[in-house]
């Protein structure tokens, strides 16, 4: 006989809804079952958690810039770096009317998953995403925001303002963004100047982008 107490189960919840990744999750993998796009694409998000979710209901590609020895139904996976041009080859231009890159993107560069270090690799992954996505097609960007920072080599967090801007450059517009606070509130609210303003000078919260990308004749 081996003994494992387990003293506290009893008194725990069933479950943890109070992550920012249990909403993420959540939230767009609903969108995207409302949206029912033709072929989505996914960037770098959690196989255990968003992916999951939406293999549970429809097929996925999943480009990541690590290897994974996955095999099961409704995931296809592809090794890839997709801050390095050699990607674009991988991934032609005007890929996929759907798009989603979960708490991935805020890594990119720092050499936490074995990629280059690269002060601009979150610009430059960007930018190659946003290629792979068809003209009137969605993109679903969750990124850390607040008092833009570096936390080597952890993550970076954003200046929701730049992005808004950064995208704006590249033919997005963004339609929604919804914040998630650290204790789990979410907000759906207007994308303002002052709420940008006030997001940019908080510590940290995660906000979930949802971009349009503009057809050329508008």
């Amino acid at each position: 006989m081996r003994f494992a107490p387990c003293l506290h189960d009893r008194n725990e919840e069933g479950g943890s809804t109070k992550s920012e990744y249990f909403w993420q999750d959540l939230l767009v993998a609903r969108w995207i079952f409302a949206a029912n796009p033709t072929r989505h694409v996914d960037i770098g998000s959690r196989v255990d958690g968003f992916v999951a979710h939406v293999a549970s209901f429809r097929n996925i590609e999943v480009f990541d810039i690590r290897p994974t020895d996955y095999a099961g139904p409704g995931i296809v996976f592809m090794q890839a770096d997709v801050m390095q041009s050699e990607a674009l080859m991988k991934i032609p231009p005007d890929y996929c009317d759907s798009l989603s890159c979960l708490h991935a993107l805020e890594h990119f560069g720092l050499g936490r998953y074995g990629d280059p270090i690269d002060p601009l690799g979150y610009q430059k992954g960007l930018s190659n995403m946003i290629a792979f996505l068809k003209q009137g097609g969605t993109f679903y960007l969750s990124i850390p925001i607040g008092q833009e920072r570096v936390e080597f080599n952890a993550f970076r967090v954003f200046d929701p303002f730049e992005i808004i801007q950064l995208t704006k450059a590249q033919g997005l517009i963004c339609n929604l963004l919804t914040v998630i606070s650290q204790n789990a509130a979410v907000e759906h609210g207007p994308i303002s100047p002052e709420r940008l303003k006030t997001l940019s000078n908080s510590e940290y919260n995660l906000g979930i982008f949802v971009f349009t990308k503009l057809l050329e004749n508008l």
